[in-house]
């Protein structure tokens, strides 16, 4: 679940993440469940008369792989699809480059930093009209810091190092911050600003979040709850480049299968999320082209960790993991879509710290012993034992199903794997603050996040995260949330990499989670849309217009 994620979606709301923050920081990554979507909506599919059809025009359909959850306020949304859509209704001071780093939107620069890392100065470009007509001013942006605080965003844990954002002029903010924040420059100032205008009341923030209104490139057109959401070209676009397509329409389609003879067929311009199982068919499909990126998705089998569950105790947790092997089952079922996890952060974040995620590996990850297994379970429960692992159905599901098989052939003939919609997943894991054993005793999720291991560590595993973005109850060593905590307060490198390594290795020993696999952002198009890419950052996708990239229609 930012995201969390974790794409998480605003059902209680994070995810996740990010997931996220609704800032593309971080959110909860939902799977493919069985919602109602059917991916046909009301857009202009390459047979309606796209420039599939040839008739020039320059619109497309992009069909998503799962429902949204229809939150496009960035305030308040914790939904990756539909911050996929409303990303490019509104500009971020920062955005991303083609990778993680980020680089000035609405920002003339990178900010002025002052008071030990604590004060942020930052200049905007003069001049930029929100979609209303309005121009953006400095009072735009520092309503933007602080409306997580004080409109109690279920993203307010992301920026609550805030204490204050004071207009300096009409293009100067000045943000203060109660303490230096580690992840701050390296993602959290990449807010989308909004219109403090069109927010003012509650009435106005619900008319917001479902009739937004930025300074992007696109402005909305046309909305069907869980149906369709269209946006057109701002011919007034304020940035460069202008985009080349003059409309976009999101649909979804929860089905993969279907997703895939959608695209085969040209019935949709371009998909998201190719399954492992269709990547080298499609890849080699006349027609269509195929597009991938690493990225920073984190997928975890978390345990209840209470001490009235089994799995509270970390034996029965090493138990588990040791009865099947992580390794085997994503080289064998998501060889081309995905990455195994040595650690809880993903590689391409590892990429900025260089944590020894190999040597962790080696010594520390659960490898598959069914003979240990056995033994670790042997006494620590009954043996009429029957856990519930709850997981999307998707890749995740699948995952939960291998582990129970395993848990089968130990002997333990109760182990059940149960595969819900999204929503309720996140209704009985995360959003639940006194479940019970026989509510469940693993989850398997997703979490994407940046650059930075705070997004992960913090959302998913601090202690006043619990009921927001997960449901583990770990308490841990005595230092393992000071520690997590320490490392966001903190903006020197050295001291945060050490207790960043102290946290995972606890976390890889007593295992109150264990890290899955980090999942590829795989998308499809006919091959008549030009320049589409595949972003590292979910929500990025799909990147329609950018200083590296502008999607057009052959």
């Amino acid at each position: 679940m930012g995201t969390n994620h974790h794409d998480l979606t605003r059902r209680r709301l994070l995810a996740s993440g990010a997931t996220v923050s609704a800032a593309t920081i971080a959110g909860c990554i939902g799977g493919n469940g069985e919602g109602n979507g059917n991916g046909n909506g009301n857009g202009n599919g390459a047979d309606d008369g796209n420039g599939g059809a040839g008739d020039g025009q320059a619109t497309l359909e992009f069909t998503q792989e799962l429902e949204r959850d229809e939150d496009f306020d960035p305030i308040h949304s914790n939904d990756a699809y539909s911050t996929q859509v409303f990303k490019l209704v509104f500009d971020g001071l920062y955005t991303w480059d083609e990778g993680l780093g980020l680089e000035p939107q609405l920002a003339v620069d990178m900010p002025d930093v002052e008071r030990d890392g604590t004060r942020y100065l930052y200049e905007i470009h003069d001049g930029v009209e929100f979609h209303n007509g309005e121009e953006m001013t400095a009072e735009d942006v520092a309503h933007s810091f602080m409306a997580f605080q004080e409109e109690e965003s279920v993203n307010e844990a992301q920026y609550d190092m805030i204490d204050s954002a004071e207009v300096v002029d009409d293009y100067q903010v000045q943000v203060d911050l109660d303490h230096p924040f580690g992840p701050w420059e390296l993602q959290t100032m990449a807010i989308y600003v909004v219109p403090a205008s069109e927010r003012e009341t509650e009435e106005d923030r619900e008319e917001f979040n479902t009739n937004p209104i930025g300074s992007g490139p696109f402005v909305w057109s046309d909305f069907a709850h869980n149906e369709y959401v269209t946006l057109e070209r701002n011919d007034d676009y304020w940035g460069e480049p202008m985009p080349n397509l003059e409309e976009i329409t999101f649909v979804d389609n929860v089905d993969p299968a279907s997703r895939i003879s959608e695209i085969r067929a040209g019935d949709t311009d371009a998909i998201a999320d190719v399954p492992n199982d269709d990547f080298d068919d499609l890849e080699a499909e006349d027609g269509v082209d195929v597009h991938i990126s690493e990225s920073p998705s984190y997928m975890h089998l978390t345990f209840n960790c209470r001490d009235d569950a089994p799995t509270g105790d970390a034996d029965v947790r090493r138990g588990i993991c040791h009865a099947f092997s992580m390794t085997d089952f994503v080289e064998s079922r998501l060889e081309n879509v995905a990455d195994p996890l040595s650690a809880p952060i993903p590689p391409i974040t590892n990429e900025q710290w260089e944590f020894p995620l190999d040597d962790w590996h080696e010594e520390y990850y659960p490898d598959y012993d069914p003979d240990q297994a056995q033994e670790l379970l042997d006494g620590a429960v009954d043996d009429d034992w029957s856990p519930r692992i709850l997981a999307p159905g998707d890749h995740r599901g699948d995952l939960a199903e291998r582990i129970v098989t395993r848990l089968h052939e130990l002997g333990y003939d109760g182990a059940e794997a149960v595969t819900l919609e999204f929503g309720p997943l996140l209704d009985q894991t995360v959003y639940n603050e006194d479940p019970s054993p026989d509510d469940f005793q693993a989850y398997l999720l997703g979490w994407t996040g940046g650059p930075d291991p705070d997004a992960y560590l913090y959302n998913l595993y601090h202690e006043s995260q619990e009921g927001i973005n997960q449901a583990h109850f770990y308490e841990g060593s005595a230092d393992f949330h000071d520690n997590i905590a320490a490392a966001r307060e903190s903006a020197d490198f050295d001291e945060r990499y050490d207790l960043y390594e102290d946290v995972m290795i606890e976390m890889l020993e007593e295992l109150p989670s264990l890290p899955a696999y980090s999942f590829r952002n795989t998308m499809a198009s006919r091959d008549y849309v030009q320049d589409m890419q595949a972003h590292p950052m979910t929500q990025q996708n799909p990147r329609i217009v950018s200083g590296y990239s502008n999607v057009s229609i052959e």
